[in-house]
């Protein structure tokens, strides 16, 4: 760093800052060789303008102090100051008042993107030295070609412009990464929005008897809660609870969907065995006649039945052979009792804060649970991920009841993604049942079992 007397102070009230004397010594230090394209800078500078914290106004007043400049290279062998008077630099910032030219020029100081350079009597000129041309006729201003004329130049020194290059670039870089990753989540957002208004309407047509106007309610609500000047924030709150919705419903419209399929399976395989019955009774025959001689198409008929009897015997073992785990594990969840609504409130109040219209709406239903459920989890940090298959594998209800013991003790649970995978692993190699957290939960809250029975 250059000694502290080389650095130069304002003219007049004008006062000198600390950033003012760093912005200097940043600039001192400029490697003699340095040289950068000024329009290219300019436009770098333009989308970093939010990082460094310029205004567009302020940019037009170094972009008309730019074109003072004689080169489109900037370089310390071809002078760094500019002295254009204030009339001259109004013209060309497109006739902006001398009060806010002024102003605007304090704030490039300001940002250390350009230096103060004054006179003794703070005019802006450049003394030139016999035979040399530092400026124009006009009065104009430019940068000195000599070394004699940049000594004796009074202006505004654009050193740090080039000494600051690689800054700029690398927060312009960053400035268009953001708005990648905002046009994206904006354009996620979209996506969602309408793929869940239609499985709304879809959802109302196939499935009247669901309580669609509730889940349309809670879609607008996510939708309305979106700025219209949304960050990134704004738009990843939105698209977790868009996601968790579209995973709800698509899971009871899948429900629905398998639902039909294994009925129109049914009614195949019984079809089949009516069509397939005068095939089995022409294997039969010779069988028949060898051991009881000669046998009538009539007794043939009424064996049959007993056939198939004995084939649907023999499937049945091999079928519970191979074990289904999916089956069993939803008739385990079908046998176990079922649980009260108004215990899950009573042991786990906090999730009355996530029903729609807040705590005083209250929870009616297992509809509103699972509705606050995923308000819940959004909150907690859980993924849709890991909700979605602890849905799979728990159910809904049971998924929905996890939610709220963890909400109440969230005090206590480091991760509640991983709290909740840790569950379902469990419940998928049945080793869980939401029972005892819930009893637990219960006589924390210093509840009574009684109200189990």
């Amino acid at each position: 760093m250059q000694p502290l007397s080389q650095f130069t102070a304002p003219f007049g009230q004008r006062k000198l800052s600390l950033g003012m004397l760093a912005t200097q010594a940043q600039a001192r230090d400029l490697a003699p060789k340095a040289a950068v394209d000024k329009w290219k800078l300019f436009r770098t500078l333009c989308e970093a303008r939010s990082a460094i914290g310029i205004s567009d106004r302020s940019l037009v007043v170094l972009n008309a102090l730019l074109t003072f400049y004689p080169q489109v290279e900037l370089c310390e062998a071809n002078g760094l100051i500019v002295f254009p008077s204030n009339a001259q630099l109004s013209i060309r910032a497109h006739g902006m008042a001398s009060a806010t030219l002024r102003r605007h020029l304090s704030a490039l100081v300001e940002c250390g993107l350009i230096i103060r350079k004054d006179s003794p009597n703070g005019k802006r000129y450049a003394r030139k030295a016999r035979g040399e041309a530092v400026g124009n006729e006009e009065g104009q201003g430019g940068a000195g070609q000599h070394a004699f004329a940049q000594r004796e130049a009074f202006g505004f020194n654009i050193a740090p412009l080039i000494a600051r290059a690689t800054e700029f670039e690398d927060l312009a870089g960053a400035e268009r990464a953001a708005r990648h990753h905002l046009k994206c989540l904006k354009e996620r957002v979209t996506l969602l929005r309408r793929e869940v208004d239609k499985l709304i309407m879809l959802g109302a047509e196939a499935l009247p008897g669901h309580d669609w106007q509730a889940r349309y309610a809670l879609f607008r609500t996510t939708i309305d809660a979106v700025p219209r000047s949304a960050d990134a924030e704004d738009l990843e709150m939105a698209i977790d609870g868009l996601e968790c919705l579209q995973i709800e419903i698509s899971n009871t419209l899948e429900t629905h969907v398998n639902s039909q399929n294994l009925s129109a399976k049914e009614s195949h395989f019984e079809r089949h065995k009516q069509n397939s019955k005068s095939d089995i009774d022409s294997d039969l025959e010779p069988r028949f006649r060898k051991k009881q001689g000669q046998t009538t198409a009539d007794e043939t008929v009424n064996h049959a039945p007993a056939v198939q009897l004995e084939i649907k015997q023999t499937a049945l073992p091999a079928r519970q052979a191979r074990g289904d785990k999916a089956g069993t594990a939803a008739t385990d969840r079908q046998a176990e009792k079922p649980v009260p609504l108004g215990l899950v409130l009573k042991a786990c109040p906090d999730i009355l804060d996530y029903a729609k219209g807040g705590h005083g709406a209250g929870i009616v239903s297992w509809r509103d649970l699972m509705s606050a459920a995923v308000l819940a989890r959004s909150i907690l940090g859980v993924s849709p991920s890991a909700y979605q298959d602890a849905c799979e594998v728990m159910g809904q209800e049971t998924a929905a009841i996890i939610i709220a013991c963890i909400l109440q003790r969230t005090a206590h649970i480091n991760s509640a993604g991983g709290y909740l995978r840790n569950l379902t692993e469990k419940a998928r190699t049945e080793t869980f049942s939401v029972w005892p957290m819930l009893l637990a939960q219960l006589r924390a809250n210093g509840g009574h079992l009684a109200v189990v029975g």
